[in-house]
């Protein structure tokens, strides 16, 4: 299955783009050494209670590598919630999720984004900082919710829905968004409906999300049939199971989850607010139904809670890793390319909602 819908050819890009002017740097030395432990101990401490010391020793010569060549390149890199805690906790330098991550990077004077995220991700930035260098670890980091629609596809609802204005959720390809009318975000889904000021709206590309908004508006909601394959494997059965088997539980579910599964859970919202209610309530014992490494990356930083864990992998997030990171670094490979008038039209309805605050 292809992922993404920008292709990527490395050596053309090279050839007319900014990053092909910067040097291609030698490898460093990757041992575990005093230097190293040394220079790295205190990123340690903030994973030590999710990442076993019998580890860091593979993750520290990368971490410091890695750290040291952003400098040499003028780069940041934007870490998903969904990265693993080496990435999210040690090299990152801004941390969030999709939209947030590209907003913060045209913030930044840095010429090279390195994504620590998913394709659409990576276009995302490529639209708000079109002026910088883009670049994602593995090129095939995809989405199943991004692949379920095409810009062809909302052409065709454009034609069986005409004059019904089209939402899209920022998890799509550039190419979709510039098809629609505006984008959202899982926070700020209903806003965005409720500002179009009609009746009926459709929204693309995950029903749940979709389900979910429908039960907070009394606009009308024509959902598409897409779905996130990590969020969509959680079922209400299950979250009543934990509940039981673990009294006191605080369940905090994701809304790409099915409705049912919202509905027998304690609080639902995106990433950000997921990680905000856990910070603020300080639960006991709590639970996030969403990717198993979001669990880990807050229990790294929180004391004093429980973190039960029913662990659903995304596949395509865990295509990401420092060592190609590193790579990407070094010799500035796969560089995101957007086409700039879809980059134009993509831009304008991801402003939209940008500009609704």
């Amino acid at each position: 299955m292809t992922f993404h819908s920008a292709k990527i050819d490395v050596a053309s890009a090279a050839a007319a783009h900014p990053a092909g002017r910067l040097p291609v740097l030698p490898r460093p030395n990757l041992d575990w050494t005093p230097e190293v432990e040394a220079a790295t101990a205190h990123l340690y401490e903030r994973v030590a209670r999710v990442i076993p010391p019998v580890e860091w020793p593979f993750h520290a010569p990368y971490v410091k590598a890695i750290n040291d060549i952003k400098k040499t390149r003028n780069a940041v890199i934007l870490a998903h919630n969904y990265q693993t805690p080496e990435i999210y906790h040690c090299v990152s330098d801004y941390i969030g999720d999709s939209l947030q991550l590209a907003k913060l990077a045209a913030q930044s004077d840095a010429q090279v984004i390195v994504q620590g995220g998913v394709y659409f991700m990576a276009e995302t930035s490529k639209i708000l900082n079109p002026e910088k260098t883009v670049l994602i670890p593995d090129a095939e980091a995809g989405c199943s919710l991004a692949a379920s629609i095409t810009a062809a596809d909302i052409r065709a609802l454009r034609r069986e829905y005409p004059g019904v204005p089209i939402v899209a959720y920022v998890n799509t390809s550039a190419d979709v968004k510039a098809e629609v009318d505006i984008c959202c975000t899982s926070s700020n889904a209903v806003k965005v409906v409720e500002s179009l000021g009609v009746d009926t709206v459709i929204m693309v590309p995950d029903r749940f999300l979709a389900q979910n908004v429908a039960a907070q508006t009394k606009v009308k909601i024509i959902a598409w049939h897409g779905a996130c394959e990590v969020h969509e494997l959680f079922t209400a059965q299950e979250i009543l199971g934990f509940k039981a088997d673990h009294p006191g539980l605080k369940v905090i579910a994701h809304p790409e989850c099915p409705r049912e599964v919202v509905e027998v859970s304690d609080f639902s919202g995106s990433t950000a607010a997921m990680i905000d209610y856990v910070r603020k309530e300080k639960p006991a014992r709590v639970m996030l139904v969403t990717e198993c490494s979001m669990a880990d990356n807050v229990a790294a930083e929180t004391k004093g809670t429980e973190f039960i864990r029913p662990c659903n992998f995304c596949p395509h997030m865990k295509r990401i890793t420092l060592p190609k990171i590193l790579d990407a670094l070094l010799d500035l490979r796969e560089e995101v390319i957007v086409d700039p008038a879809i980059a134009a039209r993509a831009r304008v309805s991801v402003q939209r909602m940008i500009d609704l605050g």
